[in-house]
């Protein structure tokens, strides 16, 4: 499985979409700069994330999460689980 990630920025509320085999260690990668955009915007947290079947699936799923209408979804997603 691979999984799909939002991580948003704790300095500046950023937000950052990606896909990897495991979100744990790769969050642990942002936090310690390992990635040429979030090094900019640490620390990070985990909002949301999903499991996809295969790397083409996670690939189609992040374009759309990346998308305006994705984000619209993903915003939607975060505050019905809020409340």
């Amino acid at each position: 499985m691979i999984t799909i990630y939002i991580i948003e920025s704790l300095r500046d509320n950023s937000w950052y979409t990606g896909m990897s085999l495991n979100v744990v260690n790769r969050l642990k990668e942002h936090n310690a700069g390992k990635s040429r955009y979030t090094k900019g915007h640490l620390p990070w947290k985990l909002i949301f994330s999903e499991n996809q079947p295969d790397w083409v699936a996670a690939r189609l799923r992040e374009k759309y999460l990346k998308s305006a209408a994705g984000k619209k979804w993903v915003c939607k997603q975060i505050a019905d689980n809020k409340g």
